[in-house]
């Protein structure tokens, strides 16, 4: 339980922040395909995320924001945007044709159609592809059974947490503290509920 209260808690202060600036974004999903369950993106257990991850003016990552979404809509992106991106922010997206609503959250936006090419091959989307990468492998190699729809929610926000703060890893462990004794206190049901994204 106290996992998943520090979970929540590193989830809910990583909320608060909102990416600006130069931002890369991405598409993917999270979850494999269940034995005798439907294949490719209609599997029950794949989660679509939108990931994004903000540039300093170096053009090196500095903050990050992965999130699941109900779905790849124009209306599920334009919340999302308005939710996690500041305006006036330039976002460089595939040619994923929902992401065009980020303009909604006053945000610019500039498409870069991939044609289909290997992530290596664009190096426009070197850092997102990256944290994507690192991502899964992390999930991959920590979780045997890990239950996306239930519980992606805060996993994605307890990573977004540290990724953001690994600067100042001497502090984190008291920033983390700090996020637990701050968050809405929750009955133990509570915590054990699947959260509802989209």
């Amino acid at each position: 339980m106290l996992h998943n209260k520090i979970l929540r808690a590193m989830t809910e202060r990583e909320e608060a922040y909102l990416l600006r600036g130069k931002i890369q974004m991405d598409d993917a999903y999270l979850g494999g395909e269940r034995p005798c369950g439907k294949a490719g993106r209609g599997s029950e257990n794949k989660i679509p995320i939108v990931a994004a991850v903000s540039l300093n003016e170096a053009g090196r990552p500095i903050h990050a924001r992965i999130t699941a979404v109900s779905g790849f809509s124009s209306e599920a992106i334009s919340d999302w945007a308005k939710r996690h991106l500041a305006p006036g922010s330039h976002v460089l997206p595939d040619g994923l044709a929902c992401f065009r609503a980020v303009t909604t959250a006053n945000c610019h936006h500039k498409v870069v159609v991939t044609g289909g090419k290997h992530p290596n091959d664009l190096p426009q989307f070197r850092w997102i592809n990256t944290l994507l990468g690192n991502l899964k492998t992390s999930f991959s190699g920590t979780f045997h059974a890990f239950n996306f729809d239930k519980y992606a929610r805060r996993y994605l926000g307890g990573y977004c947490f540290r990724f953001s703060r690994r600067f100042s890893l001497a502090g984190m462990t008291e920033r983390i503290a700090n996020a637990v004794c701050c968050c809405m206190p929750l009955t133990e049901r509570d915590l054990r509920v699947a959260e509802v994204y989209g």
